[in-house]
């Protein structure tokens, strides 16, 4: 059995191993395919609630989401181009508007935005972990770290944000039947 230092030194060294050039494996192409779509409708919705929020601590959150996402998109756009992958057709960025002249049963509140951004960045964090482990590539394998790594580093400020407005969504605790009642 390996310690969790030797797995982990193993599996940096798989990552910097120079390797030959293997063609993209049809995994690997519609994990990046996905990923791309997938982050170009966050820019939808990060555009989306910064034309909704008034919220003065909530925006620069926002706006660093969409830099990050921006950012992170034209990685895995220049890299499927550069494979010569075909890119998935996206929707156009939406324009700025006031959030003031947004109907109020279409506006989000600033609660609905930054659980819908929680979630969306947990689920891109858990998709690229798994993209990654079934890379071939350590360039493929690379890339989703690198926006992994991204993507935790935003996930943060945001939590801790979502924490001080009471924003967080927390499940109830579960304790199971015949278990010790936790002391009050």
């Amino acid at each position: 059995m390996t310690s969790a230092i030797e797995a982990i030194a193993a599996i940096i060294k798989n990552f910097t191993d120079e390797e030959p050039k293997f063609p993209l494996h049809v995994g690997e192409v519609m994990d990046l395919w996905t990923a791309f779509t997938a982050f170009k409708e966050a820019h939808t919705l990060y555009q989306v609630a910064l034309n909704t929020t008034t919220d003065t601590d909530l925006k620069p959150v926002l706006e660093e989401a969409l830099e990050g996402s921006f950012a992170d998109t034209k990685k895995i756009e220049e890299f499927l181009i550069k494979e010569g992958v075909p890119l998935p057709l996206i929707y156009p960025n939406k324009p700025a508007s006031e959030p003031s002249a947004v109907p109020e049963g279409v506006r989000l509140t600033d609660d609905e935005i930054a659980n819908l951004i929680s979630v969306k960045v947990a689920a891109s964090v858990t998709f690229c972990a798994q993209a990654m482990s079934k890379t071939v590539r350590t360039d493929v394998g690379l890339l989703f770290f690198s926006i992994q790594v991204n993507l935790m580093k935003f996930a943060a400020p945001l939590k801790n944000l979502m924490k001080a407005r009471g924003w967080l969504r927390v499940p109830p605790p579960y304790n199971p039947p015949g278990a010790p009642h936790p002391p009050n």
